[in-house]
C-alpha cells in the first residue's frame, strides 16, 4: 500500500518532444515487485488525488500509464479515472487466458487504453487492436535506430508504439523519424542538443533584473518601467493576472495595477518560473516541465517542517535544472543569480537545510531506493510524499495552462 510504497514517475514524449503523459509506478520500500493488491492501491490512490469533485481531471491533457493485472480490470477505482486519459499496461502473457481477453475488450469498449508489454517482433505485425491501443517495445544494447527500424516495419496502423528506454536525443530523433509514437527514458534530465547559444538571453536578463528589484523591495513604478521594455513579458504578466487561475475580480489593464494586485512574493515566484521556461539554449519542453514539478514538490515536502521557508525550496527545485536549461555550469549560473546561501548549498551539493528536500524531489523522478531513505531521514511518511508528488504534478499542469 501507499503506507510503505512511493510513487515514481517517468514522462512519455511524443515525436514533437511534447510531454503527453506520465507512467506512474510504485517504488517499493524494500525493492520487491509490487503485489496485485498494491497495483490496485496505486490506481485508487491516484484516482483520489488527481480527480477533483469540482474541477475534474487535474492533469488536464495528460495521459496516465499504470501497471495492471487482470484483477484490476473490474476494480471500482478504475471507474473514477477518465477512461480517455487512462492507459493500463498488461503483460501479453496474461492475454492467453480467454477470460482476460474478454475483460480487456470490455474496458477497451469503455474507452480505457491498454498497453501491451512483452510482445515479441512476430506479434507486432498482428492486429492487436481489439486488445490494445499501445504496444510497448523494448530497446536493448546500443543500436537503438536499427531496432526501431525493425519495430517500425512491423507496426500495425491501429496500435501505437511506445519505445523504452530512449536515453539520448539522438535515439529519440531516430525513433521519431521511423514513426514510433511515444518514448520513455531519461530525456527529462537531458538538455536538447544543437542549440549553440549559452547563457542568459535578453528576456532572461530582464527577468533577473526584476527578481533582484523585487528582492530589494523596489517601488512599483520602477518595476513597471523595466517591464515596459519587454512587450512579451508585459503581455505574459497581464495574461496571467487576467487568467481564470489567478481569479482577479475584474479585468486588469495596467502593469502597475497588475504588480500591486499580485504582490511581491507571488511576483517573485512567477519570475522564477519565467526565468527557467524562457530558455532557448537547452530547450526541451520535458526539461522545463520537470523543473516546475520538482520546484513545487520540494516546496510541498518542506511545507510542514520548514514553515515560512517553503518559497526557498520552490526556488531551489526550479533552479536545480537551470544549468541544463542555460547550458552553463551551476557555479556560473549562481554567479549571475543572487540567491540565499542555503539555496546555494542545496543547488551545489544537496546540502544545508534545503538539500535533502531537493534530493527527495529528484529521487521521485527515478526508480531509486533513495526515495525511502531520504523520506525517512526527513520524517515524511510515504503517504505524504505521494500526496505531495501528485499535487505537484497537477499544479504543473495548471501553470502550463
Amino acid at each position: 500500500m501507499h503506507q510503505t510504497n512511493f510513487i515514481v514517475r517517468e514522462p512519455l514524449l511524443d515525436p514533437k518532444q511534447r510531454v503527453i503523459g506520465y507512467e506512474l509506478s510504485w517504488q517499493h520500500h524494500d525493492g520487491k515487485i509490487p503485489s496485485d493488491q498494491e497495483l490496485e492501491d496505486l490506481v485508487a490512490f491516484v484516482a483520489e488525488h488527481v480527480c477533483h469533485e469540482e474541477h475534474g481531471w487535474l492533469l488536464r491533457d495528460k495521459l496516465l500509464f499504470l501497471d495492471a493485472v487482470p484483477e484490476m480490470l473490474s476494480t471500482d477505482a478504475l471507474h473514477c479515472l477518465p477512461p480517455e486519459r487512462t492507459v493500463l499496461t498488461l503483460n501479453i502473457r496474461k492475454l492467453t487466458d480467454p477470460d482476460v481477453r474478454a475483460a480487456v475488450q470490455a474496458v477497451r469498449v469503455g474507452g480505457v487504453g491498454v498497453s501491451i508489454r512483452g510482445a515479441d517482433i512476430n506479434l507486432l505485425g498482428r492486429n492487436l487492436s481489439p486488445y490494445a491501443s499501445y504496444v510497448e517495445v523494448q530497446f536493448a544494447g546500443v543500436d537503438v535506430a536499427a531496432q526501431a527500424r525493425t519495430y517500425a516495419a512491423a507496426k500495425h496502423a491501429a496500435v501505437r508504439m511506445v519505445g523504452r528506454p530512449v536515453a539520448t536525443w539522438a535515439d529519440f530523433d531516430a525513433c521519431a523519424a521511423l514513426g514510433l509514437d511515444a518514448f520513455v527514458g531519461k530525456l527529462h534530465l537531458t538538455p536538447r542538443p544543437g542549440k549553440p547559444v549559452k547563457g542568459m538571453n535578453p528576456t532572461q536578463s530582464t527577468i533577473l533584473q526584476l527578481m533582484q528589484m523585487v528582492q530589494n523591495n523596489e517601488d512599483v513604478p520602477k518595476l513597471e518601467n523595466v517591464l515596459k521594455r519587454d512587450p512579451a513579458l508585459t503581455y505574459k504578466l497581464l495574461s496571467y493576472i487576467n487568467s481564470a487561475g489567478f481569479g482577479a475580480a475584474r479585468r486588469v489593464e495596467s502593469l502597475r495595477q497588475a504588480i500591486a494586485l499580485m504582490g511581491y512574493a507571488p511576483l517573485y515566484r512567477w519570475l522564477v518560473l519565467l526565468l527557467a521556461t524562457a530558455s532557448t539554449s537547452g530547450f526541451s519542453p520535458v526539461l522545463m516541465e520537470t523543473a516546475v514539478v520538482r520546484g513545487r514538490l520540494a516546496e510541498l515536502l518542506g511545507m510542514t517542517s520548514l514553515r515560512g521557508e517553503a518559497e526557498n525550496l520552490f526556488v531551489a527545485g526550479m533552479f536545480s535544472l537551470l544549468d541544463r536549461l542555460l547550458g552553463l555550469p551551476m557555479k556560473e549560473v549562481l554567479e549571475t543569480v543572487p540567491l540565499p546561501e542555503e539555496v546555494v548549498k542545496a543547488l551545489l551539493g544537496r546540502e544545508g537545510i534545503y538539500g535533502p528536500y531537493l534530493a527527495l524531489a529528484e529521487a521521485c523522478e527515478l526508480n531509486s531506493n533513495l526515495v525511502a531513505s531520504l523520506a525517512a531521514s526527513l520524517d515524511i511518511s510515504p503517504h505524504d510524499v505521494n500526496k505531495a508528488h501528485l499535487s505537484a504534478l497537477a499544479w504543473a499542469q495548471s501553470v502550463a495552462a
